[in-house]
Formats: C-alpha cells, structure tokens, sequence
C-alpha cells in the first residue's frame, strides 16, 4: 500500500519512517521528492498507525 506523507522533508524523516515500519514488523520505500511511502508487510491499519506515532500525518493512497 503506498501513503502521501507531506509532512515529511528530510533525510530525518525517511530515517524515522523506516525505523518505525521495521519496529512494526514491515518494510518501507520511501520516496522522498514525492512524499510518498510504500509500505510491505503490513495492513494499512497498522502501517497507518505506526506513522502516527512515528509523528506523521500519512494519508493512504488508493490502488490503480
């Protein structure tokens, strides 16, 4: 599943929302210029709420 994430910015974000979805049991791709993250491993709910609390406001991105 893929989420925009805009509030992230920074090489420090993508640090933080890899860090977080690896604690939580997944994986991340982070595409920084676009803002987004794709997520692997997890359902959207957990993956979502992982975001949160990594301090992000993701907002999920529908399928093709």
């Amino acid at each position: 599943m893929i989420f925009s994430v805009p509030d992230m910015s920074c090489n420090h974000c993508k640090a933080a929302i890899e860090e977080a979805m690896t604690a939580a049991g997944g994986r991340a791709v982070v595409d920084l210029p676009q803002k987004r993250v794709t997520v692997e491993g997890l359902d959207q709910a957990r993956a979502e709420s992982a975001l949160v609390q990594a301090g992000f406001s993701p907002r999920p991105i529908p399928a093709a």
